[in-house]
């Protein structure tokens, strides 16, 4: 079963074994909060969306303090501790676009929602004009989606990366709505009392490529979310393309962080750098290990017509093309 429908600025999927709603209006991008149903067991995710999208940054210099208007570190260790960067464009997609385009796509065995936008604000020496799509791919008779975010560049970077909720936040007190946390970087399953008091970016459970550390295998941030006063099923953002991912923070600030960063590529203008990911329910690691596997070294998906129906396939970093769509109606045909 693969349904959707428009009610105002809603857009609902249902299939036969999630439902969902994407809000085009408002706070925007990803599924909206609270909408990701699992049929299965009746859970739904616990923080503000799935793969919400923010802006573009770029690495700081400690020994340049940012101007009034950049990114805050520092004395706001809390929020963003004391990670060095500075805004490149935006403003952020989710709280400030307030309104995106959007197109639904039936395909076979699935149904897709791409939604888009161009940034008009920059932070000198930088232009506006860089643009974001995303792409939404629900499968029938799976518990997860499939998602890519990708960028095409107007400008010459060093390392130009996007900040986005991977596979969203937490929202709870004292531990009252999830059991566990899974980080395969760390190889650690934390629990609620990890998060008990909150803590910053990078005083714990930091990810960054930039350091001498190992790529995992695989690329899964995941939370167990308490259903029915028991242990429920897994709620897993797992990135396909691990190389992908430039930083991602875990980290309490009256509710668990789950920021992630991709790309930190040299870009210059025209150049597009992307990322996939598989978003949704699991009953345990192994479950996730085989999905994962599924879809492995993704860092986007094509949607190709053959033969009068739409497919989607995986698509390689150097194999994404450039972001053209600017202005497209938004429909549901």
């Amino acid at each position: 079963m693969l349904n959707h429908s428009v009610d105002g600025s809603t857009i609902h999927i249902e299939t036969d074994a999630l439902k969902a709603q994407i809000h085009t209006e408002g706070y925007t991008s990803g599924v909206a909060r609270g909408t990701l149903l699992d049929k299965q067991t009746g859970a739904t995710d616990l923080g503000f969306g799935l793969d919400i999208a923010d802006f573009l940054l770029e690495p700081g210099d400690p020994n340049k303090p940012n101007p009034a208007g950049q990114y805050k570190y520092g004395a706001a260790a809390l929020v963003h501790g004391n990670i060095v960067k500075r805004y490149v464009e935006g403003p952020q997609i989710c709280t400030q676009a307030k309104k995106l385009p959007y197109e639904i796509i039936e395909g076979d065995g699935f149904v897709a929602v791409t939604q888009w936008f161009t940034w008009h604000q920059a932070h000198a020496p930088y232009e506006a004009g860089s643009k974001w799509e995303q792409v939404l791919i629900f499968p029938e008779n799976a518990r997860y989606f499939l998602s890519a975010d990708r960028v095409t560049t107007v400008n010459e970077c060093d390392a130009l990366f996007m900040r986005i909720d991977m596979p969203g936040h937490i929202r709870h007190k004292a531990g009252d709505t999830f059991e566990h946390v899974y980080l395969s970087y760390e190889d650690a399953f934390l629990t609620a009392v990890d998060f008990e008091y909150d803590f910053a970016p990078d005083e714990r459970y930091l990810y960054r490529r930039d350091v001498k550390r190992q790529i995992p295998d695989r690329f899964i941030r995941a939370y167990q979310v308490k259903h029915k006063g028991s242990p429920g099923p897994w709620l897993a953002g797992m990135t396909l393309e691990p190389e992908d991912v430039y930083q991602a923070w875990c980290h309490q600030r009256g509710y668990v962080c789950m920021i992630q960063e991709f790309g930190g590529w040299a870009t210059k203008p025209g150049d597009t750098f992307g990322v996939a990911h598989a978003v949704g329910w699991f009953d345990d690691l192994q479950e996730m290990h085989r999905t994962y596997d599924k879809y492995r070294g993704a860092s986007g998906w094509q949607l190709q017509k053959v033969n009068d129906n739409v497919r989607f396939v995986g698509a390689k970093q150097k194999d994404l093309s450039p972001v053209t769509r600017t202005t497209t109606p938004s429909t549901n045909s």
